[in-house]
């Protein structure tokens, strides 16, 4: 598939954050040919009108539980411990196998609409979403999140042995769209000798880990009370931080100067979700000192039920919102590193390499935003737009690996009004609630 773009602005992020206006794009199998004037003899299949639109690498999510979206709104202003316990665990424990493919289903309409071509994964029967990526044609990395509690204490009674199959099975599908991982669900769950066969496997089928890390002062006295070291430094001393493929761990909350210099060390990923530390109260990660001490950071999301929604667009914007107050520096986080931090960051974290950037030869993984919109207007600055005003429904046009996903409000690969009416539908089961909409699908 050729595709030509014509008349568009461009936000590079390349070495040089270039800000280009009226180019040519084009994309052949995959890839990003040129970005400025389109071949002579380039002949597309088809062509995209790019007047008065923006074009910039497409987002990547580094942290959530796509299937969630099914607990959207249950589990509202309540402290974490509630949240988890007196409503998440208690619906999921009446979640059936083929409800996490509606609503992973779901949260792929939700990302793409918004900008996402890519996500890491952490949640149960992940053949399903799997399964919804291939048909979205989106990319993930994905793990099948396990306790270490016994099967019988599983969600579908899965063993440590099915999540490693899981793995196996599924790594570099959907024509290498499809990347897998470990999914150990922490290290305050997990016994230490099972966490210790999650780093032998990793080492055997030459993958990575995802896992929850450091999310509270509880977790960290815990920690030193059981094993006399910090967290990170627990995981580290398990192997946990020297796999095959980078770790990617979600949240750090609270670290020590230590803890920042293991994770820079290790070249390990930190996922970055700000807004649901915001909603559910919690400690906000100590960023400028790990973006100071050079340890990798991505945005994320985190899953709907605790954020609402996974629109990396607001999370951008949180970040850099509550960083600027915090340090009382309008400087910090500049737009250009706001966008890299959702874009070629958690792209990298997931393996993804070359993503995040517009320019020959890098995955054809961008998006089109419309710039015609009142809260757009005056288009002094359209990084500053992107990050600062844009909403989801400017995403006019959605390509991950060259394939165009969503064009003009229309998903070219999913059934939304079927998802969205049996997304609904299951979730209210979960809960044990009649449906409220009683609209028939129509298909």
């Amino acid at each position: 598939m050729r595709t030509l773009i014509r008349d568009v602005s461009a936000i590079t992020l390349d070495g040089e954050d270039r800000l280009l206006d009226s180019v040519e794009i084009t994309l052949e199998e995959g890839s990003i040919l040129t970005v400025g004037q389109a071949p002579p003899d380039f002949a597309p299949d088809s062509v995209v009108d790019g007047s008065e639109l923006v074009a910039l690498p497409a987002f990547f999510n580094a942290h959530t539980h796509a299937a969630m979206t099914l607990e959207r709104g249950w589990a509202e202003d309540l402290p974490f411990e509630r949240w988890l316990n007196d409503k998440i665990w208690v619906a999921e424990s009446a979640l059936k196998e083929e409800d996490v493919y509606w609503g992973a289903a779901l949260a792929c309409c939700e990302m793409i609409a918004s900008g996402t071509v890519g996500f890491a994964d952490h949640y149960f029967w992940m053949d399903q979403t799997a399964r919804a990526v291939e048909e979205s044609g989106m990319k993930a990395l994905l793990a099948w999140c396990h306790f270490g509690m016994g099967a019988e204490h599983e969600l579908g009674r899965k063993s440590f042995e099915d999540t490693v199959a899981f793995v196996e099975r599924w790594q570099g599908a959907a024509e290498g769209r499809i990347r897998t991982t470990m999914g150990p669900h922490s290290l305050y769950m997990a016994p230490p000798e099972l966490l210790q066969r999650f780093v032998e496997e990793a080492h055997r089928v030459g993958v990575g880990a995802h896992f929850h890390l450091s999310e509270s002062h509880e977790q960290m006295e815990q920690s030193m009370a059981t094993h006399g070291m910090t967290p990170v430094a627990y995981a580290a001393s398990l192997g946990l931080l020297d796999l095959p493929e980078p770790t990617l761990v979600a949240h750090c909350n609270v670290l020590t100067p230590d803890d920042v210099e293991l994770l820079s060390e290790t070249g390990s990923w930190v996922a970055h979700t700000p807004k649901t530390y915001q909603k559910l109260a919690m400690e906000m990660p100590p960023l400028a000192l790990m973006l100071g001490n050079k340890v990798n950071v991505a945005l994320g999301t985190d899953g709907p039920a605790s954020n609402s929604d996974l629109n990396m667009l607001e999370v951008m914007r949180i970040a850099g919102l509550v960083q600027k107050g915090a340090q009382r520096d309008p400087e910090a986080l500049p737009r250009s590193q706001l966008l890299r931090l959702a874009t070629q960051a958690p792209a990298a974290a997931m393996g993804f390499e070359g993503s995040g950037v517009l320019a020959p030869g890098h995955p054809a993984d961008l998006i089109l935003l419309d710039t015609t919109a009142s809260h757009w207007i005056p288009r002094h600055d359209l990084a500053a737009g992107v990050v600062y005003a844009s909403h989801p429904s400017d995403v006019a046009y959605v390509w991950a690996d060259g394939q165009l996903l969503y064009a003009r409000g229309e998903y070219l690969t999913l059934d939304v009004d079927r998802i969205r009416w049996e997304a609904e539908r299951r979730a209210f089961r979960l809960v044990g609630q009649p449906m409220r909409s009683m609209r028939r699908y129509p298909g």
